[in-house]
C-alpha cells in the first residue's frame, strides 16, 4: 500500500464521503461508507500511479503529514 495522505470529508451533493489524495493531481474516490471511500482511494492511488508510469509522468514520493501555514 502507498502512503499517501488521505482526506475524507461528507458531500452533501454527493450524498457521499469523498476521499482527496492532494498528493497525486486529480486523485479522488467516493462511497457511501468512510470506509468504502477509502478503500476506493487505495485502488486509484494504484491506478493513478500505474497510469502516470505508463505515460512517463513522474510519481510523486508520499510526504506524510502535509504542513499549512
Amino acid at each position: 500500500m502507498r502512503n499517501y495522505e488521505i482526506i475524507l470529508y461528507w458531500s452533501k451533493d454527493d450524498n457521499a464521503f469523498i476521499a482527496e489524495v492532494p498528493e497525486l493531481a486529480g486523485c479522488m474516490a467516493d462511497g457511501k461508507t468512510r470506509a468504502e471511500a477509502i478503500q476506493n482511494a487505495e485502488t486509484v492511488i494504484e491506478e493513478w500511479i500505474d497510469t502516470a508510469r505508463a505515460e512517463g509522468r513522474e510519481i510523486p514520493v508520499p510526504r506524510g503529514k502535509l504542513m499549512y501555514a
